[in-house]
């Protein structure tokens, strides 16, 4: 009588642990693309994006691209975008780079969270990412899901619905593998400038904008 009882609980358990079936080959061409992106530079702004005026050098700093796994460990993928002071506002800004305001990873990570997330609950769009080789927490796709960043082209791939970003990153990593990637090169490849969607630079004032530079890159530190 109490057989049943003890199986059940057993059963669900085996469940829960179940391996999401991702493609071997989509896991190695996400992983190769991501970990090629490591040290990239970004330094190219034409004017600034507050007022059109014109900008100058400042410094440089890094930015989270994605954070991977690595034989089970946690890597975190960071590119180098370079700052500059407009001499006519007086504002803050960074070069062109394939990030989104107010995001903590890259433009191709968003877009996968994205997709994935029209598909099935954060849990699982959590729990495919990491069996892709991509960390990103439940609460931060929950965050990205509650925005609207235009329409994500995308195609079918093993699959899976992929944002085209992702796929154009990849097969523009496998073109490069013996030479240096240039930052303009990869951010044409992940869509950018993009067409009526969330634009490379956030809204609101100078000052804003300069606050939240500087919360990013605090927390960048701490990470």
């Amino acid at each position: 009588m109490h057989t049943p009882f003890i199986q059940l609980p057993r059963e669900r358990v085996a469940i829960a642990k179940k391996t999401v079936p991702i493609p071997p080959m989509l896991v190695d061409l996400v992983g190769n693309a991501l970990a090629s992106m490591d040290g990239v530079i970004f330094a190219d702004l034409d004017a600034c994006p507050s007022c059109g005026g014109q900008v100058i050098g400042h410094d440089m700093r890094a930015k989270r691209f994605a954070v991977m796994l690595d034989n089970g460990r946690e890597r975190t993928i960071r590119v180098f975008v370079k700052r500059f002071y407009c001499q006519d506002c007086g504002a803050l800004c960074y070069a062109d780079a394939p990030f989104y305001p107010d995001t903590r990873l890259a433009s191709p990570i968003v877009d996968l969270c994205l997709l994935l997330s029209r598909q099935m609950p954060f849990n699982q769009v959590a729990q495919h990412l990491r069996a892709m080789g991509i960390v990103v927490d439940r609460g931060t796709i929950r965050n990205y899901a509650s925005r609207d960043f235009g329409a994500i082209p995308a195609t079918d791939l093993f699959g899976f619905l992929l944002p085209l970003s992702l796929l154009n990153l990849a097969t523009f990593t496998l073109d490069r593998e013996r030479r240096p990637i240039v930052g303009a090169e990869a951010l044409a490849a992940c869509g950018f400038p993009p067409a009526g969607r969330a634009s490379l630079h956030g809204r609101g004032a100078p000052e804003e904008r300069d606050q939240r530079y500087e919360q990013e890159e605090k927390e960048e530190r701490e990470s």
